[in-house]
């Protein structure tokens, strides 16, 4: 089979080298063409050599095509992964810093919230410029599969005003879930089924099952009996509890986008524990973003000094990417959750929006079967979040702050935390501070600047808030105590991307220990 994949924000070394390490791992795919596209030369030229080494060191003659023109990149793609952060860390640091001033503790910051939704004012229309170009310069019917946040935020944007081009959004929480519910029953993963039905990082096992017998039931017991999940996993233990059902996401996710959790300083220790950043830390995901991509710089000669990658269906990962499309190209069947447009799969929840819900690969294409209704508290947790991220696309479309800050009152934790005045604040603060990605808000940020000028005008804030439980972020002599830990945490590369308008991406390296996605 010969067809290409291109990769857009290929700097993100870690995360490009194990999809390329999945996709080639087919035994059909070995004569297809790669196409990889970033701004960050230094970071192209890195992760081109080093896949480029783990190719040939398989035996393949792929030559990979490393270009910083990305409709270059793009030309006579059947397929465009996308694994960008607009803004990369710079940006990434207002989402999470200027909230705390108002008291909206994040631990992560880049799906809902007030850190979430101007991530999606500066990816959604970076995003549908890489559509316009899939429709342009790309195969004929060429997909688009989107692993950048927020994820349902710029999967809607895509299919709503991306010219066209179908995308799929792509994230590893169900499996992440899905293996911790098998390690609390003691069981192996793939002895265990499940059904997950939802919207993205707000995902739910409506259906566990073990060689036929319904486990759904006897989770919670299960969990509050484990030993460490009964004290990382209490945000999520509780919501189990009380609604019936277990979450897709990790402690840290779950936590952010809901009202009840993290709007009392003085609580939020009480629900969360700082084993692992994803389990709650404030701002743990950016201070691991932050000490991964430092660390690499540093410790970079020493991965060109490692064996190369084996390719091989045994050494694939879990990303859903190169599974769908060894199913298209192929035909053999895989099922997985896949975030698509809704039309009546989920059927108490909105037409129109982004759900994430078992899907079917073949041949014939993605096959999402009925889900039919959520239960009706799981829904109403849902169209909370599904009504924030309707205004918080159209509000990015068409720039409009108004929107914007209805979309930020709306927010649960936001809407807990802060009165309206305070949001109208926080939202001008927001925009002026990441004015550069965010060309379409001309206009109203100029305004914003304005308001902010009179300190007679401005509400008080807690500037030197931290957070309820912010740890330091390391520097690279603390990072070289324990290199191997350092190591690990750089190589777990999630999504990197700075954006500016008028230039071309830069990517950034992050980090996850689960799921960022």
């Amino acid at each position: 089979m010969s067809f290409k994949v291109t990769f857009i924000g290929a700097g993100s070394i870690g995360f490009t080298r194990k999809l390329v390490q999945d996709l080639l791992g087919v035994p059909e795919f070995r004569d297809i063409e790669l196409a990889f596209t970033d701004i960050n030369e230094e970071n192209l030229r890195m992760v081109t050599e080093l896949c480029q080494r783990d190719i040939e060191a398989n035996g393949l003659k792929i030559k990979i095509q490393s270009t910083t023109n990305r409709r270059e990149a793009v030309t006579n793609a059947r397929y465009v992964l996308s694994v960008v952060r607009v803004g990369g860390l710079e940006a990434f640091a207002h989402d999470i810093d200027i909230p705390l001033k108002y008291g909206v503790d994040q631990c992560v910051g880049d799906t809902l919230s007030a850190g979430g939704l101007m991530y999606a004012q500066r990816g959604i229309p970076v995003l549908l410029d890489f559509c316009k170009d899939i429709s342009e310069v790309g195969e004929s019917g060429a997909m688009m599969l989107n692993y950048a946040n927020p994820m349902a935020m710029l999967t809607w944007a895509c299919n709503k005003y991306g010219y066209g081009v179908r995308t799929i959004g792509l994230c590893h929480g169900v499996q992440n879930g899905h293996r911790m519910i098998a390690e609390a029953f003691g069981l192996e993963q793939k002895e265990v089924d499940i059904i997950c039905a939802g919207i993205n990082h707000q995902t739910w096992y409506t259906q566990i099952k073990h060689k036929g017998r319904d486990l759904t039931g006897e989770l919670l017991e299960k969990l509050e009996a484990h030993t460490e999940f009964s004290i990382q996993e209490k945000v999520r233990i509780d919501v189990l509890k009380r609604f019936g059902y277990f979450s897709t996401e990790s402690n840290g996710h779950l936590s952010e986008y809901l009202a009840w959790y993290r709007k009392r300083p003085q609580e939020i220790n009480d629900w969360i524990s700082l084993d692992k950043w994803i389990n709650g830390e404030s701002g743990g995901y950016l201070r691991v973003c932050t000490e991964g991509r430092n660390w690499f710089k540093t410790d970079f000669p020493n991965w060109l000094k490692e064996p190369p990658k084996i390719y091989g269906p045994e050494n694939r990962g879990h990303e859903h990417g190169s599974y769908i499309i060894e199913g298209l190209e192929t035909g053999r069947v895989y099922r997985g959750h896949f975030n698509v447009i809704n039309h009546g799969v989920i059927t108490n929840l909105p037409e129109d929006c982004v759900i994430e819900a078992p899907g079917y690969v073949d041949h014939n294409g993605i096959n999402m079967p009925l889900v039919g209704d959520l239960p009706l508290g799981l829904a109403a947790i849902c169209q909370q979040s599904v009504n924030v991220q309707r205004l918080g696309v159209e509000a990015a479309i068409h720039g409009n702050a108004d929107l914007l800050k209805q979309a930020m009152l709306l927010d649960p934790l936001v809407g807990a935390v802060c009165n309206p005045p305070e949001v109208w604040q926080m939202t001008d603060e927001m925009l002026v501070a990441l004015e550069p990605w965010l060309p379409q808000y001309a206009k109203a940020i100029g305004e914003a600047k304005q308001r902010l000028s009179d300190p007679a005008l401005l509400l008080p804030t807690n500037a030197g808030y931290r957070g309820a439980a912010r740890m330091k972020t390391r520097d690279i002599h603390e990072l070289a105590e324990d290199a191997d830990e350092a190591r690990k945490n750089a190589a777990n590369a999630d999504k990197g991307f700075e954006w500016r308008p008028g230039r071309e991406a830069n990517t950034d390296n992050v980090t996850v220990e689960q799921s960022s996605n």
